[in-house]
């Protein structure tokens, strides 16, 4: 492996665990700076502003590296990071730290650059491989950032920020000294209309057999934002976890993911067929949240952790039915449209769920992971709809 891609890998892999790194020290961390007793609501807004300037500032850095080139790009967005990072360490009122994670999440959008750093140096036959290695980076960085900063946290609310801002600083003097420029600045100047993220949006909900597929990818990684935002906050009311086994409980939860992820999707995929492959996915995730809702002791979220991994199985099935519904010509739109259905749901589910369980808390907050079923549940007739016209047959 080039140097190069070893850079690219490492600000993936940073990328993640700055954002896991975050999990298990919300609640602690706001009620530090904030006098309010419920502060779920705080940490719901904290995540929508990430979410938010991370979907409307990729598009925008992802155009600017086009015309600037990706390393000053990438260069500025690691040292906003690590700056960001080390502001957050010491913030101390609720404004700052909601403005220290607005400017986390428009910094995280590099992510976007690092895709097309990673596709310029990239021959089309290595693609595949190298992209699956970036996604493997990213979810090795994931399942350490919770369990680094729920060890960190019972140290010091503040020492997962400081530990995210030497990492990403020595990230950033690697980039400096290791990272080429992978391609020639463009000339020009840059389409306005494309740094809109809600334009391709738009036009794909105009269409009768897209929509419904859309709404799936929205409602399903609504159900996503739901782990970051109520995770730990419920073990804490639970359980009575402290930041270890809240960072432990969602590292386990990662490393059960990547193993099915890694192992089972495809077999299910040709024993069951993609779409009750998808089905199986939603019912195995399903059945896991109404039990997580009723749980009386905290070793039993670890018993409960394999089916609720098993959830993920449908995933790259619905990826591949979705892939199906448009011909080769549009993929790369009706991709980023996808793409853009996630992102907003990004934006708008913290908001939802961290309402809801500040309303059941008190009494029963477990009552949110049945929301979440709920919401899973109603993926089903949508991908049902999206799923009855293909642009081209299964390949086998």
């Amino acid at each position: 492996m080039n140097r190069s891609l070893a850079v690219i890998y490492l600000c993936v892999a940073l990328d993640a665990m700055g954002i896991g790194l975050v999990f298990p020290i919300l609640p602690a961390l706001v009620r530090d700076v904030a006098p309010a007793a419920d502060v779920a609501p705080f940490i719901g807004l904290m995540a929508s502003l990430y979410a938010a300037m991370q979907f409307v500032c990729s598009p925008v850095l992802g155009a600017l590296s086009d015309r600037l080139g990706r390393r000053p790009v990438m260069l500025l967005s690691l040292a906003g990071a690590t700056v960001n990072y080390g502001l957050l360490a010491c913030a101390p009122n609720l404004s700052l730290l909601l403005l220290g994670r607005a400017v986390a999440g428009l910094t995280s959008a590099n992510l976007s650059v690092a895709t097309a750093y990673l596709t310029d140096v990239s021959p089309e036959d290595t693609r595949a491989r190298r992209f699956g290695l970036f996604n493997a980076m990213f979810g090795a960085g994931f399942i350490l950032g919770p369990v680094l900063g729920g060890l960190l946290c019972d140290h010091g609310v503040r020492l997962p920020f400081v530990a995210a801002a030497v990492l990403t600083g020595v990230n950033f003097v690697l980039a400096c000294k290791l990272l080429p420029e992978s391609r020639a600045p463009g000339r020009g100047r840059i389409d306005r209309a494309a740094l809109n993220p809600l334009r391709p949006l738009r036009e794909a909900m105009a269409s009768n057999h897209r929509a419904p597929l859309v709404l799936t990818f929205f409602l399903l990684a609504a159900t996503g934002e739901a782990y970051g935002i109520c995770w730990a906050l419920w073990g804490a009311d639970a359980f009575h976890w402290n930041g270890t086994w809240i960072g432990l409980s969602l590292g386990a939860f990662g490393i059960c993911q990547t193993v099915v992820q890694a192992l089972l999707p495809g077999p299910a995929a040709r024993v069951l067929g993609e779409r009750r492959a998808v089905f199986a996915g939603i019912a195995c995730a399903c059945a896991a949240l109404a039990a997580m809702a009723f749980l009386q002791e905290g070793w039993m979220v670890f018993a409960v952790m394999p089916l609720f991994a098993l959830g993920g199985i449908g995933t790259p099935a619905l990826q591949a039915l979705a892939s199906r519904q448009v011909d080769a010509a549009s993929q790369g739109q009706f991709q980023g449209v996808l793409a853009s259905a996630v992102s907003l749901a990004s934006v708008v589910a913290p908001l939802g769920f961290s309402a809801f369980y500040e309303g059941v808390r008190r009494d029963w907050p477990g009552a949110v992971w049945l929301l979440v079923a709920a919401v899973y549940a109603v993926a089903v007739p949508l991908v049902v709809l999206g799923t009855r016209v293909s642009a081209k047959p299964a390949v086998r």
